[in-house]
């Protein structure tokens, strides 16, 4: 029954795509009134939104939440399509699960690695296994940096591009991160500003500082903190399982605003832009990833069926920060240990962005195409080198990326003008680079706990599916 409703599900949107390539065909141009010429459209909107229906009684069949996030994805995008004018103004909806998301992290964040680094008293692991993160984190996101910078110039995207007249008369001003700048805003300065303006790295700063310590004082004085601690990490793994229940609605307010605002026709002129992204993406996973998940033994099939939701989450709302708690969860019921995801995890949505890295050269470079400008080998290769500094620290939500291709431009010097081009489809570009920063960062995860010996966990929790 399940797949008979897969099935007719496919074939409903078959048959509604190719109803709605005939109502804007030639042949019904040719029909003597308005009124003959609305009803394939009427007939291929229902069409598709019958295929919608059928795909949620498939997930309603599954009881998945993955399915029904998917579901949300899709019914957003067809009703952003169909009534623009009233999705712009469903924005609400994804805000309001954005900010539910968001004020899980810090507590989140602080009850587990406290847990994590304080409840085996190691400070000699959690030194280890922090070198051994930035090692690898390190070395894959520049790969992923250099597979778009290659791919960029593979498709020449942005050569004959024509910039609109109105974009000359904009300003940016966004400031280039220095090093300095960088290494300072490590560290925090007030803990409950860094909470606020959603700081991720300060806070996982504060929290490793607080665990290192918690360690110092006396047995009898960090047991009723470590309880504390690790009562907190599960009271918010519980809040996180309540907020995800809004997830398809909250993906659905959050899509139906980008394609009622953005329309599909002004994405037209960039698709060559975005299609080299995918391909880049793609190759990224199947020619990076997926080998060091066989070299490191990974079962596959049970990490997909593992990272499915939070990479699918990752991938409507374009925020990392959003799948962490998820993503946190299922690591630990495929059987990465709760020490190693809680310092791991987090510690890489600011240094292991890989799909964020991959972007981001992708974009710098397309601008140089887009201005028109030659670069020797070496003024590239500095270019590069800017992005791989620039980047770390990269916020986890949306915007995140295209801010730190602004900062890299304006350190050059680049024409303005070709950056807000970008804007157009960021919101799709942000998609694709965000579900392969979630699911590059699972699999350092599961890397890095079989580098140290810890996977399986010994006490590997019952799957969660």
């Amino acid at each position: 029954m399940k797949n008979k409703l897969l099935v007719a599900a496919v074939i409903a949107a078959v048959i509604g795509i190719a109803a709605s390539l005939l109502s804007s065909g030639h042949l019904l141009a040719l029909s003597p009134g308005a009124q003959t010429l609305a009803l394939p459209a009427l007939f291929a909107t229902l069409l598709r939104w019958l295929a919608i229906l059928l795909v949620a009684a498939y997930a309603t069949s599954r009881r998945s939440l993955t399915t029904w996030i998917f579901v949300g994805l899709l019914a957003g995008a067809e009703f952003g399509h169909d009534w623009p004018s009233v999705a712009v103004n469903l924005q609400l909806l994804g805000t309001i699960f954005l900010r539910l998301i968001k004020v899980i992290i810090a507590p989140l964040l602080f009850g587990v690695l406290v847990v994590g680094i304080a409840g085996h008293s190691d400070l000699k692991k959690v030194g280890r296994l922090g070198i051994k993160s930035l090692i690898y984190f390190e070395l894959v996101s520049t790969i992923a940096m250099l597979v778009g910078y290659a791919a960029i110039h593979i498709s020449r995207a942005g050569e004959g591009v024509h910039l609109p007249p109105s974009s000359a008369a904009q300003s940016l001003n966004v400031s280039p991160h220095t090093a300095t700048q960088l290494i300072t805003d490590i560290f925090p300065e007030n803990i409950a500003k860094s909470v606020a303006e959603g700081q991720v790295l300060q806070i996982v700063v504060f929290s490793v500082l607080f665990a290192m310590a918690l360690i110092l004082v006396p047995d009898s004085k960090r047991r009723p903190m470590l309880a504390f601690a690790e009562s907190l990490s599960e009271t918010m793994f519980k809040f996180t399982n309540l907020v995800m229940y809004a997830a398809p609605i909250g993906v659905f307010g959050a899509v139906a605003y980008t394609v009622g605002h953005l329309g599909l026709g002004v994405l037209l002129p960039l698709l060559k832009l975005l299609a080299t992204m995918y391909v880049a993406l793609t190759f990224f996973i199947v020619c990076v990833l997926l080998p060091i998940a066989l070299w490191a033994r990974i079962p596959i099939k049970r990490f997909t069926n593992a990272i499915a939701g939070p990479v699918t989450l990752g991938f409507a709302t374009a925020s990392s920060e959003a799948t962490l708690p998820s993503a946190m969860e299922q690591l630990e019921f495929f059987g990465v240990p709760r020490q190693i995801v809680a310092f791991v995890l987090p510690t890489g949505y600011s240094f292991n962005m890989d799909g964020a890295s991959l972007y981001q050269s992708l974009a710098l470079f397309f601008v140089v195409q887009a201005a028109g400008l030659h670069l020797s080998i070496g003024q590239q290769a500095l270019m590069i080198l800017t992005l791989i500094i620039s980047s770390k620290g990269t916020a986890g939500v949306a915007r995140g990326s295209l801010l730190i291709v602004f900062g890299a431009a304006t350190s050059f010097h680049l024409p303005m003008e070709p950056l807000f081009l970008l804007f157009a489809i960021d919101q799709l570009m942000d998609m694709g680079r965000t579900a392969v920063t979630v699911l590059g960062n699972c699999v350092a995860c599961v890397v890095i706990a079989r580098w140290e010996g810890e996977f399986p966990a010994e006490s590997q929790p019952a799957s969660s599916n």
